[in-house]
């Protein structure tokens, strides 16, 4: 029997990945919930099974009773972070001058830090607190894109999915298991080529 997967959201912002809608809308795979989500799932003409590969929550405590593989979706922190940086560039003066080119020695800065503490073996609080640094210039770099008009930061996400979905297929095809170190780099060589071909 496949390893059920248990996917926890936000009730009050719930939002579903890629690949759970994949299985549940187009490989028609059955999922169970308890009922915490506030989603009507039949209605979408999903089958709601006891034991069904997807278990579906918004109780963290639950999901993580569940066993399994856990995909954690809530985006509350994700979103305010990014409400947040659209405040900073839109109050900010110093915020409004910057452009891509102006941010790189920030970016360098940012990400030579976290280098160093991951090599000089930090605590897991600097490494968190390092990698929320070079968080926060991904954030600015696709809010200055975002207010030229070009694309955001849900765009950026979406861009590495595609990436992931030509590199990495087994990730959204069903494949349970591990994948071997040459299987997965046969597969990442072959999808950037397509990408290069393309």
């Amino acid at each position: 029997m496949p390893e059920k997967t248990v996917l926890l959201i936000d009730s009050h912002n719930p939002v579903f990945p890629a690949e759970f809608l994949e299985a549940v809308l187009h490989r028609r795979d059955s999922m169970e919930t308890d009922g915490t989500v506030g989603v009507d799932f039949s209605s979408w003409g999903i089958t709601l099974a006891p034991d069904a590969p997807w278990f579906v929550t918004a109780d963290a405590s639950i999901a993580a009773s569940r066993g399994g593989m856990l995909i954690d979706a809530r985006l509350s922190h994700v979103a305010e972070a990014i409400g947040v940086m659209q405040r900073a560039v839109r109050q900010g003066e110093w915020e409004q001058f910057q452009t891509h080119h102006t941010l790189i020695p920030y970016l360098r800065e940012e990400t030579e830090e976290f280098i160093e503490a991951v090599e000089q073996t930090a605590p897991e609080d600097e490494l968190l607190k390092e990698l929320g640094d070079v968080f926060l210039q991904v954030l600015f770099h696709a809010e200055i894109a975002a207010r030229r008009g070009a694309w955001d930061f849900s765009d950026v996400a979406a861009s590495f999915v595609t990436k992931m979905r030509s590199r990495s297929p087994y990730l959204f095809n069903g494949h349970q298991g591990m994948v071997t170190v040459e299987e997965a780099e046969r597969l990442w060589a072959e999808g950037k080529a397509r990408e290069t071909a393309g």
